[in-house]
């Protein structure tokens, strides 16, 4: 080959080699490319640094400032950088988010993410996120919808998800369960497995929480189908299996879900996940009775949740660690660690999820012989409790007065338009001059009626308006399962009493009633069984006492009986006939009889012993004592009642300390119980 034909080649080539180059770049299917921004960002879950750098290294020329793609790129970073912990610079990716008109929606959800990685409410800004998102993702025909119409699937079942979870923390089950159907009717319609996987998943959690656990193992078996190949997906549907299992009271099957979960976490290298999994398992430990392995496992999980910044799973890890250590009687480690669950407040949003740590914790250091600590521990999950029914009844005011409003509105709205037919009505006669006298005198006639009819109507919907609140605030004095009085009420007839005889200590006798393993009937028989449980009992407590006392349902399974002016030996047999009646015959449920015993603390107020005259106490301290002998009946076998006879204390301040150290006093004599054995 010649020298000028060889030149002549390199020249093509080279020609052909600047125009390849110059060609412009092609942008990638936007489903293929979306499917790959969400593989990143999951792996991010587990390796944040690692993904943050790929991300910035394969950032494309067509996603740039201004581009039709800036907004899915961006919402991807953002979420990158909220696994990595770096919440400004996430922020700071929310505000360009919200300058563009594509990508308003995506930066609501970031920041609801945002709020859900704090450890706050984040379910306002998801609604807010998932109104936008639904515009292109109408329910019903999801699959076109994202192959048509644009839909966000992804980010929409962000959103959900992000309302699921509060849904299942606030007890409200039927609605998470729908929020859990529509995620997987999204992830489906992208054809996205891995959603669909976790949707499943949480439709079965959903599921399980309303008593269906048949139809929460199917759940479970179509999820394990959809996660089939995928690593991190089956981890996590044997992280539901265990939950559903534990709910159900089988331990050993929940270890096994778990510990398989974790085999699957360490295969797909991913420590953030198998760290949340090893902090499940300690629960598991723990209530096998496998103590030290619980220790071990959680103290394995706590510095890998603190390296993620999981303040969610490092919190519940925390309480867990506690209960732990107050099982092995290592009390100053168990406070330590609920120093540490202090700390981190309490999510609005996990009102109910918290009130049964603290009721766990009250049980724990009951049988542990800790009654200060319990009634502690008690009356702070009274307190959260009365958070959520305040919460509740608030909804409920609220929801009277939009309906209210409505109403107002709507007669506002009627008003205008028969204005605009009088005025109408005033042009057409204006030409009728013949008639103007005859007409005037009709629409003053007719303006007169409208304005009285409408003066009537208000007058009419202001009488059902109070009429409405005043029967909701007698309802939220009334328990709705038993419709005995409920703590509202009761604080109401102590704080008239108060306002009454400002002078005097509370007078009375106070009983506290506790239904014996009330946790058991709810985790094997159901919660339809339980109820039928509370109904008897308050019925059956209720025809034991007087008619002139006030029964309450002061929470959950507890009952407390206020008796104006009984002495001691008549609280005594009154006592006894509670015992009797609760304990005596099983209770009909939907699961068949179940037999039912329950423990009572009693006492007569003012306190007092053969020294002298008795010392008056508030009333908040009267049940303080109350529910420490309480206590002290469910420490000694439970199925009994346990009352106070004497107490001696030669003043306010000695009666306090008898009280911080209960089981000295009743040791020394200085407080005189009587035992009562309940029915065998």
């Amino acid at each position: 080959m010649s020298w000028a034909t060889r030149g002549l080649r390199l020249i093509v080539l080279l020609a052909a080699a600047v125009s390849a180059g110059a060609a412009p770049v092609v942008a990638p299917d936007p489903a293929t490319e979306d499917a790959q921004l969400a593989a990143l960002t999951r792996r991010a879950f587990d390796a944040p640094e690692a993904m943050l750098a790929e991300l910035h290294q394969r950032w494309p020329t067509h996603a740039g400032p201004g581009q039709p793609r800036e907004a899915a790129w961006l919402m991807a970073r953002g979420r990158v950088l909220l696994h990595a912990g770096q919440t400004e610079a996430a922020e700071a990716v929310a505000e360009r988010l919200m300058s563009r008109e594509d990508g308003v929606d995506r930066s609501w959800l970031l920041r609801a993410l945002a709020l859900e990685r704090a450890g706050k409410p984040a379910g306002p800004l998801a609604t807010r996120a998932l109104a936008g998102l639904d515009k292109h993702c109408p329910a019903g025909d999801e699959k076109r919808a994202v192959r048509e119409q644009g839909c966000d699937f992804r980010s929409a079942w962000e959103a959900l998800r992000l309302l699921q979870r509060e849904q299942y923390a606030q007890g409200s089950f039927a609605i998470a369960e729908a929020s859990a159907r529509r995620s997987l009717a999204l992830a489906r319609g992208g054809d996205d497995k891995h959603l669909a996987a976790i949707s499943l998943g949480m439709l079965a959690i959903s599921l399980q929480a309303q008593d269906r656990l048949d139809a929460a193992r199917a759940e479970l078996h179509a999820a394990e189908i959809e996660a089939a190949g995928d690593l991190v997906a089956g981890a996590r549907v044997r992280n539901y299996e265990g939950a559903i299992e534990r709910r159900a009271r089988d331990m050993q099957a929940a270890r096994s879900a778990f510990e398989a979960a974790l085999l699957l976490a360490d295969q797909a290298d991913a420590p953030h996940l198998a760290a949340q999994l090893r902090s499940n398992l300690v629960d598991s430990y723990m209530h096998l009775g496998l103590l030290k392995e619980a220790l071990a496992a959680g103290q394995r999980a706590m510095p890998v949740l603190q390296r993620f910044g999981d303040r969610f799973y490092e919190r519940s890890l925390h309480h867990n660690l506690a209960v732990a250590h107050i099982k092995l009687r290592q009390f100053d480690q168990a406070r330590l660690e609920l120093a540490r669950v202090g700390e981190f407040g309490t999510d609005p949003g996990d009102l109910v999820l918290r009130a049964r740590e603290l009721r766990e914790l009250a049980d724990t250091w009951a049988e542990a012989g800790q009654f200060k600590e319990a009634l502690t521990a008690l009356h702070a999950e009274r307190a959260l409790n009365d958070r959520a029914n305040e919460r509740n009844r608030a909804a409920a005011l609220e929801e009277l007065g939009r309906k209210y409003d409505s109403a107002a509105k709507q007669r506002d709205l009627d008003l205008l338009a028969r204005d605009g037919q009088l005025k109408d009505q005033q042009i057409a006669n204006q030409q009728l001059a013949q008639q103007v006298g005859l007409a005037v005198g009709a629409l003053l006639l007719l303006s007169i009626a409208l304005v009285g009819v409408t003066l009537v109507r208000m007058r009419r919907a202001q009488a059902r308006l109070t009429a409405n609140q005043s029967l909701l605030r007698a309802q939220s004095e009334r328990d709705p399962l038993t419709d005995l009085s409920n703590r509202r009420h009761f604080l109401a007839v102590m704080d008239q009493r108060t306002r009454e005889h400002p002078a005097e200590g509370f007078e009375g006798a106070l009983m506290m009633i506790d239904i014996d393993h009330f946790k058991n009937i709810n985790d094997w028989h159901g919660h339809a069984a339980g109820d039928a449980v509370i109904v008897e009992v308050a019925r059956r407590i209720r025809a034991a006492v007087r008619d002139s006392d006030l029964v309450v349902r002061w929470g959950g399974e507890e009952f407390l009986v206020f008796a104006p002016a009984l002495p001691g030996d008549d609280l005594a047999q009154m006592a006894e006939r509670v015992l009797r009646g609760i304990g005596e015959q099983a209770i009909d449920t939907p699961e068949g009889p179940l037999r039912v015993t329950a423990s009572i603390g009693f006492a007569s107020f003012p306190l007092g012993g053969t020294a002298g005259p008795g010392l008056h106490l508030h009333w908040e301290q009267a049940v303080n004592w109350a529910d420490m002998v309480l206590y002290k009946a469910k420490a000694e076998g439970r199925n009994r009642g346990v009352g106070i006879t004497a107490v001696e204390a030669p003043n306010a301040d000695m009666l306090a300390a008898l009280l911080q150290d209960f089981d000295a006093a009743c040791i020394n004599g200085q407080v005189q119980l009587r035992q009562l054995p309940g029915p065998t």
